[in-house]
């Protein structure tokens, strides 16, 4: 797993200027499978960035949790982190809310990205945690799902996360990246955003787009 005060210095600010269609596009042409489909922004919030902290959920039922759901991972996490939470795309059970979305804030988590639902979706904007998820419902989670365990490999949509794998979340949806593969991916990811921008440029500038496809060959450019 990279280091916290390793990702900062090396990837921060590289994937703070990168969009997850930049970072998704940079992993089909490495052939890693990384975006989730249908995880949103539950309003409008800045692209969050950072590594994953896990959480598990499954139903309640006889066995009971050692914890509430989300607060170990909270207190596990250091600043800049995500919680992560697989809840398997359902859509009817909440799964995070302001309560935990206070207590993530102030221990300096950068965000939360649910493969499910939230919820008290408007005190979180108002304190200013961003919330990514599915859906939000008003119910509690209590008696109808619990916290199976944390800082493990989870499912998101079809992609497997482990603890410290990097997120980036934005208005497009969400990525997941192994660090064993980020250097590859940002740069590729950088590559290809500034392709774009000189695409971009020529069309402005009032080059035929039938000219700028041929210049740029822009049905290969994921090709390595």
């Amino acid at each position: 797993m990279m280091d916290s005060a390793d990702f900062d210095t090396r990837f921060r600010a590289r994937l703070h200027a990168l969009s997850t269609t930049n970072l998704s596009d940079a992993m089909d042409s490495v052939g890693i499978a990384g975006a989730v489909i249908g995880v949103r922004p539950m309003f409008h919030s800045p692209r969050v960035v950072g590594r994953a902290v896990t959480i598990k959920i499954t139903a309640a039922g006889e066995k009971k949790s050692g914890a509430h759901l989300g607060v170990e991972a909270i207190a596990s996490a250091q600043g800049g982190d995500v919680i992560v939470v697989s809840n398997h795309g359902d859509v009817k059970n909440n799964c995070w809310g302001e309560v935990l979305s206070c207590a993530a804030k102030v221990k300096g988590v950068g965000g939360v990205v649910v493969d499910g639902a939230a919820r008290d979706i408007d005190a979180c904007e108002e304190m200013g945690f961003p919330v990514f998820a599915r859906a939000a419902v008003p119910i509690t989670a209590r008696g109808r799902i619990m916290q199976e365990a944390y800082n493990v490999t989870v499912r998101m949509g079809d992609v497997q996360v482990s603890p410290g794998d990097v997120v980036v979340a934005d208005i497009n949806g969400v990525v997941f990246i192994p660090p064993s593969k980020l250097e590859d991916v940002v740069a590729r990811a950088e590559t290809l955003m500034e392709k774009e921008e000189q695409m971009k440029a020529d069309l402005l500038a009032g080059m035929d787009v039938l000219e700028v496809d041929r210049k740029y060959n822009y049905e290969n450019m994921l090709k390595k």
